[in-house]
């Protein structure tokens, strides 16, 4: 297996994300990539998130900010350059998680710092998150990547992000900054490079080889970069259209949020979009398009949920179709 490092050289929210899609595309099948980037002042919302709940637009923007809109699933996050963020690419069928994750923790244990993975996509210390995670898998390669809090401003989280109550209360938790914890409490002289040493580090050790490396510079004369960087820095791709809805559910479930938006002719389904913070992105997609043309009436809906050929044992859709027929 080869491996390729691959660093960023701006702060540019939308640079760094067509890059990392840039790179999804052109991974080579016996290849591993690690990708490590930073944002300043941004907020990166989830594949199929509603930015205007999410995140205080306006006022981010106001302030100088920007809002980004990434291809994987799962919620909003702050960025600041007190945050580097990293990213695992890859064939799909080489993908593992747990040895990805295995880079981050044996980075983190060699700064100092006891780390343990929660869940299905948190990094912890004390209890508390300093990396959280989200995954993308595209035809043949697939990516997984997240960030690593190491002196971000804590005190601005909820000045910009709109954490649903719900979701806080699931969490048992009262607040954003509760939550996370910067690794620089726990070891006061880490630093991003030192973070990023310890991870090209651990990288190498995991994979072999001290592999080649990369810049921005060596991708972004292309048409391919240019593509995709008018696509993330688009009001189109940032915030979308949000129709007005003739009717709108809304629930939240172990795995995720979700607000059920339709819009209703001659007694059909003639639109429909699902905003959810679930990490399954493509998954909450592909269900709000086969809603389209079915007649509406929760309990028919819910029926042709279950018929899917994705519904056998799948969670998501058992559980919302289940919501459905209530």
């Amino acid at each position: 297996m080869r491996t390729r490092l691959v660093l960023a050289t701006g702060y540019d929210p939308w640079e760094n994300l067509a890059l990392e899609e840039l790179l999804l595309d052109s991974v080579s099948p016996d290849e591993v990539v690690l990708y490590l980037w930073q944002n300043q002042h941004t907020v990166v919302v989830g594949r199929n998130q509603n930015a205007w709940r999410e995140c205080y637009v306006d006022r981010l923007q106001t302030d100088g900010g920007k809002l980004a809109r990434r291809l994987s699933g799962g919620g909003a996050v702050y960025h600041d350059l007190g945050n580097l963020n990293f990213t695992f690419l890859m064939p799909s069928s080489t993908y593992d998680l747990h040895r990805q994750l295995g880079v981050i923790l044996h980075a983190a244990q060699a700064v100092g710092v006891e780390a343990e993975f929660s869940g299905r996509n948190d990094i912890l210390a004390e209890g508390r998150k300093f990396s959280g995670n989200a995954f993308y898998h595209g035809r043949s390669s697939s990516y997984h990547h997240g960030t690593i809090l190491l002196d971000v401003d804590l005190s601005v989280l909820g000045h910009y992000l709109n954490v649903p109550v719900q979701k806080m209360t699931s969490k048992g938790v009262t607040s954003v900054k509760s939550r996370v914890i910067n690794l620089r409490e726990l070891v006061p002289t880490l630093s991003v490079d030192l973070m990023k040493e310890a991870l090209i580090k651990s990288f190498s050790e995991e994979y072999g080889g001290e592999g080649e490396s990369y810049t921005l510079a060596n991708y972004k004369d292309t048409d391919q970069f240019r593509t995709l960087y008018a696509k993330y820095s688009s009001w189109d791709w940032q915030l979308g259209n949000s129709p007005r809805f003739d009717v709108t559910y809304e629930t939240r479930f172990p795995w995720g949020g979700v607000e059920l938006g339709l819009t209703i002719k001659n007694g059909l389904v003639s639109q429909a979009k699902i905003y959810s913070d679930a990490m399954e992105a493509d998954l909450i997609l592909s269900l709000a398009e086969s809603l389209v043309g079915i007649t509406f009436e929760r309990a028919h809906l819910a029926k042709h949920l279950r018929t899917l050929p994705l519904a056998t044992g799948n969670s998501i859709i058992i559980d919302i179709a289940a919501w459905m027929e209530r």
